[in-house]
């Protein structure tokens, strides 16, 4: 198969049109995802968290996209040091809410996605990106999420026959958000609080 040109730069960037890229069919697909994170991130909603799920099913179709979103993140030397076990398993789920001290609301997800990453230097922040990938790809699916645990997740490896040569970086359950989407924006800091020109201190704008 065909590599979709500027795929990944599309991914990464989430600024490149895909008006003049030519694409096999599923590629096509990913970059309407991929306008579909364009869109809701200039407008700021994807950083809410989720922390219950109401007890519906995300269909097949909406996980591949997900994982698909992660796979297609850019990686330092394309090494894509990272690996995604989906699990749907109710009692795997529990067990893993069970190992995760700082999200025990894994158990309620309706899937889960652990990612695992290779023992290499830029493992940790490639994986992060595709993690972040695959946030916004939910959510453009309406389907919520959250980060569970950095790490202190070893437990995890022998649960999912995870080899020793692998970190497990976090565990990402998704679902339907069980409570009602509230409208506005999520309060973040203004532009000039956190964005400098040339030096620290200089105002951006």
């Amino acid at each position: 198969n065909k590599v979709c040109i500027r795929t990944e730069v599309l991914f990464e960037s989430i600024l490149v049109s895909s008006s003049a890229v030519q694409c096999e069919p599923d590629e096509q697909k990913l970059m309407s995802v991929a306008r579909q994170l364009f869109d809701i991130s200039a407008f700021g909603p994807p950083a809410r968290t989720e922390l219950s799920y109401q007890d519906k099913p995300v269909p097949d179709t909406v996980i591949r996209r997900i994982v698909e979103a992660g796979r297609l993140t850019g990686s330092g030397m394309n090494r894509q040091p990272w690996h995604f076990i989906v699990i749907r398993d109710a009692e795997t789920l529990r067990q893993l809410g069970a190992l995760a001290s700082s999200g025990p609301y894994v158990a309620q997800a309706p899937v889960a996605i652990v990612v695992a990453t290779d023992k290499t230097r830029f493992a940790v922040s490639d994986a992060s990106r595709a993690i972040q990938s695959m946030l916004l790809t939910a959510w453009a699916d309406s389907v919520g999420s959250n980060w569970v645990g950095f790490g202190g997740l070893e437990k995890v490896k022998a649960l999912l026959d995870i080899p020793a040569g692998l970190d497990v970086l976090a565990i990402l359950p998704f679902g339907y958000p069980a409570r009602t989407l509230e409208g506005g924006k999520k309060q973040r800091k203004p532009l000039r609080e956190v964005t400098h020109l040339e030096r620290y201190g200089r105002p951006f704008e």
